[in-house]
């Protein structure tokens, strides 16, 4: 069995359980999908493109961050970075900041790298990265490192609650 990593079971359930809560959330929210999984993993958005075979733009990177303590969720094309300064403005805040593992698992029930742009415990503020209204479909993390569904940029807004605007960074002249 050389090369093959052995996934402790407790670890395949929690994740099995984390799936399960975002498919209940989807139905619940009117946006039935169907979940792939990719042993592989898809925890970075080259990983998720290389495994589904799109491009990187197409995924949707669901980053928490905390502005002024808040928690806001920025569903980012993965080709892009958000501009925290930017997204701070946007959240009516003096500033933003990545939220740490243990504050994005706090905000949304579930772990970097495979937390769903929606099906959440409560109510976490939403912006959708425009970048991703240029593609017919994108992919996002439904609920686990390994598992994605597709979506359109339209449903996802509207299953999201997200609110569009430009979050992307960008090069600064100098």
């Amino acid at each position: 069995m050389v090369g093959r990593r052995i996934v402790p079971a407790v670890i395949v359930v929690a994740m099995s359980r984390a799936i399960d809560r975002f498919l209940d959330a989807a139905r619940v929210l009117g946006h039935p999908v169907e979940v792939r999984r990719f042993p592989e993993g898809t925890k970075t958005a080259p990983d998720a493109a290389r495994a589904i075979g799109c491009e990187v733009g197409q995924i949707v990177k669901s980053l928490v961050f905390l502005a002024d303590g808040e928690p806001v969720l920025a569903l980012t094309s993965g080709a892009n970075r958000v501009d925290e300064r930017r997204l701070a403005t946007l959240a009516g805040a003096s500033g933003a900041r990545r939220a740490n593992p243990e504050e994005a698992r706090a905000a949304t029930g579930f772990a970097v790298g495979g937390t769903p742009p929606f099906g959440h415990p409560g109510p976490v503020r939403t912006f959708l990265d425009r970048d991703l209204l240029a593609f017919e479909e994108v992919w996002a993390a439904a609920g686990a490192p390994d598992a994605v569904f597709r979506t359109t940029p339209t449903e996802l807004r509207g299953t999201a609650g997200a609110l569009v605007a430009d979050l992307k960074e960008t090069p600064s002249r100098g």
